[in-house]
């Protein structure tokens, strides 16, 4: 399409060499990539019924910081949520002029490069026109897995394609395609400038052989369809303006129906400004709130990003009751979600990715010293195409003692590791065995840990030595990951770190 639009228009030339720049550097990549090899498929066959989610931040590549006067062009349309951001269109063109955090300042341009407007901007709404990231299918670094994920969502039909950077291949490109309910995954090399899957066909530019693969067969691939749909991704905050002023009035949020109510706090469905879907948290009781401890633990959580914890947007604490104000996940709580019917259709595999995703936003807490210290199934919130984001991080702590104490019975004891009991020891270990029990409800859609026990009996079970059983239908693989977190001595339990890449790379024929 570039050379075409150079031919029809060559007074833009200057603009298209910017925005989609000229033949790929040379250079030669024939490191192994950790999909097989070529035209191998390496993932199982997938029902019709099957979805699966993302592990990627919303599936786009943040965009590559290139010289001041690189072109972007928007990837979905955008409100401004305050005064000095812009609002527009996918397609827009932008000259970017400060690349600071997560929203970025721009200038709009036309295909002229004369400037329509100047204000902020998401970066994740824009991808440079420089490099291939302005193509629908590149998708940039990305895992086999989450590959696998974008290509599996029902929306994408088959022959459905993207290419991304190789996690496992020094960044190679591969090409992964959606063929009979399965992804096949080629590696795509460059040797001399030139890009190719069969050394015999080589191609100038990553355009060019997609253009190609769309009219001629590639192995057991008939021909290459539509680029794999992209989900429009969320901003981390409700606008620029409250990255750091984080502290909002009650009557920018309007209320809407119950989610779910608690001992400390009620859950609501609300909006900002009437604009911007939130999950509002009314705290019933703050005489149980330490709110120095309260103040200090939202300042470190406001600066937890990742794609799988649930990102708290703003509080309110002018008045009382205090709000807690996080994005807002369309299919509820993990729990209450594998009850349900739409729950209880997953298969193990896409059972296992969601608990593969809890591992991941767990092993970026990890990194940061943060301890969860009630992780279980009904504080993971579920999204659109299976999303799994880890709730509730780190407020635990900021609760007075009586949360933990028994005879206010509030203490989660079929979730707790022993030495959380015994003696107040709260660990990424002790997480670690929380997110066992975790995965017995995952496996289990949704059952109760210790089934026939009373919650002060499981304690002493415990103690004893006694282990939950293996679920219906759960694989070994799966259990034995169980029984590595309830191991008695914290030391020998894994790390969030470990189980990651040990969820993620399940073989699933042992699953099927």
């Amino acid at each position: 399409m570039g050379e075409t639009a150079r031919k029809v228009c060559p007074c833009l030339e200057a603009l298209w060499t910017r925005m989609f720049g000229k033949s790929a550097d040379s250079g030669d990549s024939s490191s192994k990539e950790e999909d097989g090899l070529d035209a191998r498929t390496i993932d199982n066959p997938m029902t019709s019924t099957s979805r699966y989610t993302s592990h990627s931040f919303n599936g786009v590549s943040r965009p590559s910081h290139g010289p001041e006067s690189g072109i972007y062009r928007a990837l979905w349309s955008f409100e401004a949520r305050a005064e000095d951001e812009l609002s527009f269109n996918g397609g827009d063109l932008f000259k970017v002029i400060n690349r600071k955090g997560e929203w970025w300042t721009a200038q709009k341009i036309d295909r002229n490069g004369r400037t329509l407007a100047t204000g902020i901007v998401p970066y994740n709404y824009l991808a440079s026109g420089e490099t291939d990231d302005a193509q629908p299918w590149f998708y940039g670094k990305m895992s086999r897995v989450d590959a696998l994920s974008h290509l599996m969502s029902p929306n994408n039909s088959e022959g459905t394609f993207l290419i991304r950077l190789s996690e496992a291949c020094n960044g190679g490109h591969v090409l992964s395609v959606k063929v009979d309910n399965r992804a096949k995954h080629f590696k795509i090399y460059q040797t001399n400038g030139k890009f190719h899957l069969d050394p015999s066909r080589s191609f100038s530019t990553l355009q060019d052989l997609v253009e190609h693969y769309k009219t001629h067969c590639l192995a057991a691939v008939d021909c290459l369809g539509q680029a794999c749909i992209r989900k429009e991704p969320t901003p981390q905050d409700l606008s620029h303006s409250t990255v750091d002023e984080w502290e909002l009035p009650k009557e920018e949020f309007t209320l809407e129906h119950r989610l779910g109510v608690g001992f400390f706090a009620e859950v609501y469905r609300g909006k900002w400004k009437n604009r911007i879907s939130v999950a509002i948290k009314i705290l019933k009781n703050n005489e149980y709130l330490n709110q120095q401890e309260f103040h200090q633990e939202v300042q470190i959580l406001k600066k937890l990003r990742h794609r799988h914890l649930i990102s708290l947007f703003a509080i309110c604490t002018s008045s009382e009751p205090f709000y807690i104000i996080t994005e807002f996940m369309e299919k509820g709580n993990l729990l209450d979600f594998l009850r349900g019917p739409e729950g209880r259709a997953l298969d193990q595999v896409c059972l296992v990715d969601m608990a593969a995703q809890v591992a991941d936003g767990m092993s970026y807490l990890e990194l940061q010293n943060s301890i969860h210290r009630d992780l279980a199934a009904r504080n993971v919130l579920v999204g659109e195409n299976y999303i799994c984001k880890v709730a509730d991080f780190g407020l635990a702590r900021i609760i007075k003692e009586p949360f933990y104490v028994s005879e206010n019975k509030k203490i989660p004891y079929k979730w707790c590791a022993p030495e959380a009991i015994s003696y107040g020891r709260f660990s990424s270990k002790s997480d670690i065995w929380s997110f066992g029990i975790l995965l017995h409800e995952i496996m289990s859609y949704g059952g109760v840990p210790y089934p026939g026990y009373q919650t002060n009996e499981v304690y002493d079970h415990v103690m004893k030595g006694y282990r939950m059983p293996q679920p219906v239908k759960c694989p070994k693989y799966i259990y034995d990951i169980m029984l590595s977190c309830w191991s008695a001595n914290p030391d020998d339990r894994p790390s969030f770190k470990d189980l990651k890449p040990d969820l993620e790379n399940v073989n699933r024929y042992e699953l099927a």
